[in-house]
């Protein structure tokens, strides 16, 4: 075989090894695939969402706006009145709504705001903080916790 076989033979080779690891699921992804499965077996909906602009979650770009997950929990029976909180240094901030509310304590990492409306009370969250899903049963223990308040 020529050099020229050579070369073509390991470039064929380098670019079939190329596609099959590019195929591999990286750890982050697979971690936050297995979280958000988790949180739907436990009661709570994931949902990768545009962010809000009432969150003052800054934008991606000039033009773009950041995505952010939001877990939300459903309570068939509640009648909830309409409610946005931002967490400013671990404490609600409500920007409308009941303003009881207003300065509730979140021990939560990575939760950028509330929201409650109708029967759905979910959290505005950064994954990334806790992608050992160390939170979501307090997660869920709070987000029912506050519609009762």
């Amino acid at each position: 075989m020529s050099n020229v076989g050579i070369w073509i033979t390991v470039a064929i080779v380098l670019f079939v090894l190329g596609s099959v690891f590019g195929l591999r699921v990286s750890p982050r992804e697979k971690a936050l695939g297995t979280m958000r499965d988790q949180a739907r077996k436990m009661g709570l909906h994931p949902r990768v969402i545009v962010a809000p602009e009432w969150t003052k979650i800054p934008m991606a770009t000039e033009n773009r706006a950041s995505m952010v997950t939001y877990y939300s929990v459903l309570i068939p029976d509640a009648r909830l009145a309409l409610m946005r909180a931002r967490v400013v240094d671990g404490k609600l901030q409500v920007v409308q709504g009941e303003q009881k509310f207003n300065d509730l304590a979140i021990a939560l990492k990575g939760v950028y705001a509330i929201d409650m409306q109708a029967n759905c009370v979910g959290m505005y969250w950064d994954e990334e903080v806790d992608l050992r899903a160390t939170q979501l049963e307090d997660m869920k223990t709070y987000l029912h916790e506050l519609a009762k308040i």
